[in-house]
Protein backbone atom coordinates (compact mmCIF):
# COMPACT_ATOMS: atom_id res chain seq x y z
CA UNK A 1 0.00 0.00 0.00
CA UNK A 2 1.46 3.17 -0.81
CA UNK A 3 1.37 6.00 1.96
CA UNK A 4 -0.67 8.44 0.04
CA UNK A 5 -3.38 5.94 0.53
CA UNK A 6 -3.89 5.81 4.38
CA UNK A 7 -5.14 9.52 4.08
CA UNK A 8 -7.40 9.29 1.22
CA UNK A 9 -9.15 5.76 2.51
CA UNK A 10 -9.80 8.18 5.64
CA UNK A 11 -11.48 10.86 3.82
CA UNK A 12 -13.24 8.02 1.64
CA UNK A 13 -14.62 7.28 5.25
CA UNK A 14 -15.55 10.35 5.99
CA UNK A 15 -17.34 11.10 2.50
CA UNK A 16 -19.18 7.37 2.93
CA UNK A 17 -20.77 8.25 6.15
CA UNK A 18 -21.62 11.87 5.29
CA UNK A 19 -23.81 10.15 2.52
CA UNK A 20 -25.18 7.80 4.76
CA UNK A 21 -26.46 10.26 7.46
CA UNK A 22 -27.64 12.75 4.62
CA UNK A 23 -29.83 9.75 2.86
CA UNK A 24 -31.40 8.81 6.81
CA UNK A 25 -32.53 11.85 6.85
CA UNK A 26 -35.03 11.03 4.81
CA UNK A 27 -35.16 7.35 4.18
CA UNK A 28 -36.22 5.43 7.29
CA UNK A 29 -34.15 1.95 7.82
CA UNK A 30 -33.22 0.08 4.92
CA UNK A 31 -29.50 0.05 5.96
CA UNK A 32 -28.81 -3.23 3.76
CA UNK A 33 -30.65 -1.29 0.68
CA UNK A 34 -28.68 1.96 1.37
CA UNK A 35 -24.95 0.43 1.99
CA UNK A 36 -25.70 -1.19 -1.39
CA UNK A 37 -26.66 1.00 -3.40
CA UNK A 38 -23.43 3.39 -1.80
CA UNK A 39 -21.28 0.80 -2.98
CA UNK A 40 -22.28 0.49 -6.65
CA UNK A 41 -21.87 4.72 -6.31
CA UNK A 42 -18.14 4.30 -5.03
CA UNK A 43 -17.05 1.49 -7.19
CA UNK A 44 -18.75 2.80 -10.32
CA UNK A 45 -21.66 0.65 -10.85
CA UNK A 46 -24.99 0.43 -11.88
CA UNK A 47 -27.95 -0.88 -8.96
CA UNK A 48 -31.35 -2.30 -9.19
CA UNK A 49 -33.78 -2.14 -6.46
CA UNK A 50 -36.31 -4.77 -6.57
CA UNK A 51 -39.59 -4.36 -4.46
CA UNK A 52 -43.36 -4.22 -4.16
CA UNK A 53 -44.75 -0.63 -4.63
CA UNK A 54 -44.86 1.49 -1.64
CA UNK A 55 -41.30 0.84 -0.08
CA UNK A 56 -39.31 4.08 -0.79
CA UNK A 57 -36.75 2.32 -3.74
CA UNK A 58 -37.65 5.35 -5.44
CA UNK A 59 -37.55 7.92 -2.50
CA UNK A 60 -33.81 6.57 -2.17
CA UNK A 61 -32.50 7.08 -5.35
CA UNK A 62 -34.19 10.76 -5.73
CA UNK A 63 -32.18 11.40 -2.31
CA UNK A 64 -29.42 10.09 -3.84
CA UNK A 65 -29.49 12.27 -6.34
CA UNK A 66 -29.81 15.91 -3.80
CA UNK A 67 -27.05 14.44 -1.95
CA UNK A 68 -24.53 14.00 -5.60
CA UNK A 69 -24.05 17.33 -7.14
CA UNK A 70 -24.60 16.10 -10.50
CA UNK A 71 -27.18 15.92 -13.25
CA UNK A 72 -30.32 14.29 -12.05
CA UNK A 73 -33.18 12.88 -14.17
CA UNK A 74 -35.95 10.53 -13.94
CA UNK A 75 -37.50 8.28 -16.60
CA UNK A 76 -41.12 6.69 -15.95
CA UNK A 77 -40.87 3.28 -17.68
CA UNK A 78 -44.07 2.35 -19.41
CA UNK A 79 -45.43 0.22 -21.69
CA UNK A 80 -45.60 2.75 -24.65
CA UNK A 81 -42.33 4.07 -23.90
CA UNK A 82 -40.30 4.19 -27.14
CA UNK A 83 -36.19 3.86 -26.83
CA UNK A 84 -36.24 7.55 -28.79
CA UNK A 85 -37.92 8.80 -25.71
CA UNK A 86 -34.82 7.57 -23.81
CA UNK A 87 -31.82 8.24 -25.79
CA UNK A 88 -33.06 11.01 -27.93
CA UNK A 89 -33.26 11.26 -31.55
CA UNK A 90 -32.37 13.39 -34.90
CA UNK A 91 -34.98 16.22 -35.55
CA UNK A 92 -35.13 18.88 -38.59
CA UNK A 93 -34.17 21.81 -37.61
CA UNK A 94 -34.52 25.40 -40.03
CA UNK A 95 -32.05 28.15 -39.38
CA UNK A 96 -32.61 31.88 -39.96
CA UNK A 97 -32.08 31.50 -43.82
CA UNK A 98 -34.43 28.67 -44.29
CA UNK A 99 -32.17 25.69 -44.68
CA UNK A 100 -33.03 22.47 -42.85
CA UNK A 101 -30.77 20.12 -41.14
CA UNK A 102 -30.65 17.48 -38.72
CA UNK A 103 -29.85 17.97 -35.16
CA UNK A 104 -29.53 15.55 -32.04
CA UNK A 105 -31.82 16.10 -29.27
CA UNK A 106 -30.21 14.21 -26.42
CA UNK A 107 -32.93 12.40 -24.38
CA UNK A 108 -32.55 12.19 -20.67
CA UNK A 109 -29.95 9.28 -21.09
CA UNK A 110 -27.82 12.19 -21.09
CA UNK A 111 -27.52 12.81 -17.28
CA UNK A 112 -25.03 11.31 -14.44
CA UNK A 113 -27.89 9.80 -12.36
CA UNK A 114 -30.35 8.34 -14.55
CA UNK A 115 -33.33 6.84 -12.39
CA UNK A 116 -35.18 4.32 -14.48
CA UNK A 117 -38.42 4.09 -12.49
CA UNK A 118 -40.21 0.68 -12.81
CA UNK A 119 -38.12 0.02 -15.68
CA UNK A 120 -39.84 -3.56 -15.89
CA UNK A 121 -43.40 -1.97 -17.09
CA UNK A 122 -41.82 -1.28 -20.59
CA UNK A 123 -41.09 -3.44 -23.18
CA UNK A 124 -37.33 -5.02 -23.92
CA UNK A 125 -37.41 -3.69 -26.72
CA UNK A 126 -37.30 -0.36 -24.75
CA UNK A 127 -35.39 -2.02 -22.14
CA UNK A 128 -32.77 -2.48 -24.19
CA UNK A 129 -32.16 0.86 -25.21
CA UNK A 130 -30.11 1.51 -21.73
CA UNK A 131 -27.42 -1.25 -23.12
CA UNK A 132 -25.06 0.55 -24.52
CA UNK A 133 -25.38 3.11 -22.21
CA UNK A 134 -24.78 1.20 -19.22
CA UNK A 135 -22.08 -0.68 -20.79
CA UNK A 136 -19.89 2.01 -22.78
CA UNK A 137 -21.42 5.48 -21.04
CA UNK A 138 -22.58 6.29 -24.45
CA UNK A 139 -25.09 6.25 -27.48
CA UNK A 140 -25.10 5.90 -30.85
CA UNK A 141 -28.07 7.66 -32.92
CA UNK A 142 -27.79 7.73 -36.66
CA UNK A 143 -24.42 5.96 -37.22
CA UNK A 144 -23.14 9.11 -34.67
CA UNK A 145 -21.72 8.15 -30.90
CA UNK A 146 -22.45 10.64 -28.39
CA UNK A 147 -20.17 10.13 -25.22
CA UNK A 148 -21.79 10.39 -21.36
CA UNK A 149 -20.64 12.52 -18.52
CA UNK A 150 -18.75 10.34 -16.53
CA UNK A 151 -19.70 9.69 -13.52
CA UNK A 152 -22.73 7.92 -15.00
CA UNK A 153 -24.92 5.73 -13.20
CA UNK A 154 -27.79 4.11 -13.51
CA UNK A 155 -30.14 3.44 -10.82
CA UNK A 156 -33.43 1.33 -11.53
CA UNK A 157 -36.31 -0.01 -9.61
CA UNK A 158 -38.66 -2.43 -10.76
CA UNK A 159 -41.74 -4.71 -9.12
CA UNK A 160 -41.39 -8.06 -8.67
CA UNK A 161 -41.71 -10.10 -11.88
CA UNK A 162 -44.82 -11.70 -10.33
CA UNK A 163 -46.99 -8.25 -10.40
CA UNK A 164 -49.12 -7.97 -13.26
CA UNK A 165 -48.10 -5.91 -16.10
CA UNK A 166 -44.69 -6.50 -15.66
CA UNK A 167 -41.55 -7.50 -18.55
CA UNK A 168 -39.57 -9.94 -17.08
CA UNK A 169 -35.41 -7.76 -17.97
CA UNK A 170 -33.71 -9.50 -20.71
CA UNK A 171 -30.22 -11.12 -18.96
CA UNK A 172 -28.18 -9.36 -20.82
CA UNK A 173 -29.29 -6.26 -19.40
CA UNK A 174 -29.72 -7.98 -16.05
CA UNK A 175 -25.71 -8.93 -16.36
CA UNK A 176 -24.48 -4.96 -16.56
CA UNK A 177 -26.55 -3.81 -13.19
CA UNK A 178 -23.82 -4.40 -10.52
CA UNK A 179 -25.81 -5.02 -7.67
CA UNK A 180 -29.45 -6.83 -7.52
CA UNK A 181 -30.93 -5.47 -4.36
CA UNK A 182 -34.16 -6.54 -2.44
CA UNK A 183 -36.17 -4.38 -0.45
CA UNK A 184 -38.05 -5.37 2.01
CA UNK A 185 -40.80 -3.96 4.21
CA UNK A 186 -40.07 -2.31 6.80
CA UNK A 187 -40.19 -2.80 10.96
CA UNK A 188 -43.27 -1.67 13.31
CA UNK A 189 -40.51 0.91 14.16
CA UNK A 190 -39.60 1.98 11.27
CA UNK A 191 -43.17 2.15 9.80
CA UNK A 192 -43.94 4.28 13.18
CA UNK A 193 -40.64 7.00 12.35
CA UNK A 194 -42.49 7.29 9.04
CA UNK A 195 -45.36 8.11 10.12
CA UNK A 196 -44.07 10.69 12.38
CA UNK A 197 -41.93 12.31 9.52
CA UNK A 198 -44.58 12.21 6.74
CA UNK A 199 -47.90 12.92 9.14
CA UNK A 200 -46.81 16.05 11.19
CA UNK A 201 -45.71 18.90 8.73
CA UNK A 202 -41.89 17.68 8.78
CA UNK A 203 -39.75 18.34 5.63
CA UNK A 204 -36.35 16.66 6.03
CA UNK A 205 -34.78 17.34 3.46
CA UNK A 206 -30.63 16.20 2.78
CA UNK A 207 -27.81 18.48 1.85
CA UNK A 208 -25.11 17.98 -1.04
CA UNK A 209 -22.58 16.77 0.66
CA UNK A 210 -19.98 15.09 -3.12
CA UNK A 211 -19.17 16.39 -6.28
CA UNK A 212 -18.31 14.62 -9.30
CA UNK A 213 -14.70 15.14 -9.26
CA UNK A 214 -14.73 13.70 -5.53
CA UNK A 215 -16.49 10.50 -6.77
CA UNK A 216 -13.67 9.74 -9.76
CA UNK A 217 -11.21 10.54 -7.36
CA UNK A 218 -12.84 7.63 -4.87
CA UNK A 219 -13.07 4.93 -7.88
CA UNK A 220 -9.36 5.27 -7.93
CA UNK A 221 -9.17 4.69 -3.83
CA UNK A 222 -11.07 1.64 -4.53
CA UNK A 223 -8.98 0.32 -6.72
CA UNK A 224 -6.18 0.92 -5.04
CA UNK A 225 -7.30 -1.53 -2.25
CA UNK A 226 -5.01 -5.21 -2.08
CA UNK A 227 -6.48 -8.34 -2.87
CA UNK A 228 -4.78 -11.59 -1.81
CA UNK A 229 -4.56 -14.11 -4.80
CA UNK A 230 -6.02 -16.73 -2.48
CA UNK A 231 -8.78 -14.18 -2.06
CA UNK A 232 -9.53 -13.56 -5.83
CA UNK A 233 -9.31 -17.07 -6.00
CA UNK A 234 -11.90 -17.80 -3.93
CA UNK A 235 -14.07 -15.14 -5.67
CA UNK A 236 -13.38 -16.70 -8.94
CA UNK A 237 -14.33 -20.26 -7.34
CA UNK A 238 -17.63 -19.03 -6.02
CA UNK A 239 -18.47 -17.38 -9.56
CA UNK A 240 -17.56 -20.90 -11.07
CA UNK A 241 -19.31 -22.69 -8.16
CA UNK A 242 -22.73 -21.19 -10.38
CA UNK A 243 -22.05 -23.40 -13.63
CA UNK A 244 -23.59 -26.50 -13.99
CA UNK A 245 -21.60 -29.32 -14.89
CA UNK A 246 -18.42 -27.52 -14.14
CA UNK A 247 -15.14 -28.48 -11.61
CA UNK A 248 -16.55 -26.37 -9.18
CA UNK A 249 -20.01 -26.29 -9.25
CA UNK A 250 -21.78 -27.09 -6.10
CA UNK A 251 -24.27 -30.14 -5.89
CA UNK A 252 -27.35 -27.39 -5.75
CA UNK A 253 -25.99 -26.03 -8.58
CA UNK A 254 -26.06 -29.10 -10.67
CA UNK A 255 -29.46 -29.40 -9.36
CA UNK A 256 -30.95 -26.34 -9.97
CA UNK A 257 -29.00 -23.82 -12.35
CA UNK A 258 -29.85 -23.94 -15.83
CA UNK A 259 -27.31 -20.79 -16.45
CA UNK A 260 -23.98 -19.57 -14.07
CA UNK A 261 -22.96 -16.55 -13.54
CA UNK A 262 -20.55 -14.10 -16.15
CA UNK A 263 -17.32 -13.13 -15.28
CA UNK A 264 -18.93 -10.05 -15.00
CA UNK A 265 -20.01 -11.26 -11.15
CA UNK A 266 -16.24 -12.04 -10.03
CA UNK A 267 -15.76 -8.00 -11.30
CA UNK A 268 -18.31 -7.18 -9.17
CA UNK A 269 -17.92 -9.06 -5.94
CA UNK A 270 -14.11 -7.89 -6.18
CA UNK A 271 -15.11 -4.48 -6.32
CA UNK A 272 -17.67 -4.08 -4.05
CA UNK A 273 -15.48 -6.28 -1.29
CA UNK A 274 -13.11 -3.55 -1.51
CA UNK A 275 -15.16 -1.06 -0.94
CA UNK A 276 -16.65 -3.04 2.23
CA UNK A 277 -13.18 -3.30 3.31
CA UNK A 278 -12.42 0.45 3.11
CA UNK A 279 -15.77 1.31 5.12
CA UNK A 280 -14.61 -1.29 7.70
CA UNK A 281 -11.16 1.14 7.90
CA UNK A 282 -8.61 -2.08 6.15
CA UNK A 283 -6.44 -1.69 3.19
CA UNK A 284 -7.10 -5.34 2.09
CA UNK A 285 -9.67 -7.68 1.52
CA UNK A 286 -10.51 -10.24 3.03
CA UNK A 287 -12.83 -13.64 3.36
CA UNK A 288 -15.85 -12.06 4.66
CA UNK A 289 -15.78 -8.93 2.78
CA UNK A 290 -15.81 -11.41 -0.75
CA UNK A 291 -18.61 -13.36 1.03
CA UNK A 292 -20.64 -10.68 2.03
CA UNK A 293 -20.77 -9.27 -1.72
CA UNK A 294 -21.80 -12.52 -3.06
CA UNK A 295 -25.51 -12.68 -3.42
CA UNK A 296 -26.20 -9.39 -4.38
CA UNK A 297 -23.90 -9.30 -7.19
CA UNK A 298 -24.92 -12.86 -8.10
CA UNK A 299 -28.75 -13.27 -7.61
CA UNK A 300 -29.82 -11.18 -10.78
CA UNK A 301 -26.58 -13.02 -12.86
CA UNK A 302 -28.03 -16.83 -11.86
CA UNK A 303 -30.93 -18.38 -14.27
CA UNK A 304 -32.77 -20.83 -11.91
CA UNK A 305 -33.89 -24.17 -14.30
CA UNK A 306 -37.38 -25.60 -14.57
CA UNK A 307 -37.08 -27.76 -11.51
CA UNK A 308 -36.32 -24.84 -9.25
CA UNK A 309 -38.93 -22.59 -10.68
CA UNK A 310 -41.29 -25.54 -9.77
CA UNK A 311 -40.49 -26.05 -6.27
CA UNK A 312 -40.25 -21.94 -5.77
CA UNK A 313 -36.40 -22.10 -4.63
CA UNK A 314 -35.51 -18.57 -5.13
CA UNK A 315 -31.99 -17.48 -6.12
CA UNK A 316 -30.76 -16.26 -2.76
CA UNK A 317 -31.61 -19.73 -1.56
CA UNK A 318 -29.18 -21.44 -3.97
CA UNK A 319 -26.49 -18.68 -3.47
CA UNK A 320 -26.21 -19.50 0.27
CA UNK A 321 -26.29 -23.19 -0.29
CA UNK A 322 -23.26 -22.28 -2.88
CA UNK A 323 -21.44 -20.28 -0.02
CA UNK A 324 -21.68 -22.73 1.88
CA UNK A 325 -20.16 -25.43 -0.43
CA UNK A 326 -17.67 -23.79 -1.80
CA UNK A 327 -13.83 -23.41 0.61
CA UNK A 328 -12.21 -20.57 1.35
CA UNK A 329 -9.16 -22.34 0.03
CA UNK A 330 -9.31 -24.88 -3.02
CA UNK A 331 -6.31 -26.67 -1.54
CA UNK A 332 -8.84 -27.35 1.65
CA UNK A 333 -11.20 -28.91 -0.48
CA UNK A 334 -9.04 -31.36 -1.46
CA UNK A 335 -7.23 -32.66 1.36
Amino acid sequence: MSESLAPLAEEFRTAYEKVRKEIHKVVVGHEDVVHGVLTCLFAGGHALLEGVPGLGKTLLVNTLSKVLDLPFKRIQFTPDLMPADIIGTNVIQTDDTGNRSFAFQQGPIFAQIVLADEINRATPKTQSALLEAMQEHSVTVGGTIHRLDEPFFVMATQNPIEQEGTYPLPEAQLDRFFFKLIVDYSSRDEIATILERTTTGAHPKAERVLSGDDIRKFHAVVREILVAPQVRDYAVRLVLATHPGGEYAAPITNQYIRIGASPRGAQAIILAAKVRALVDGQFNVGYDHVRRAAIPALRHRILPNFEAQAENIASDSILQQVLEKTPERWEAAKV
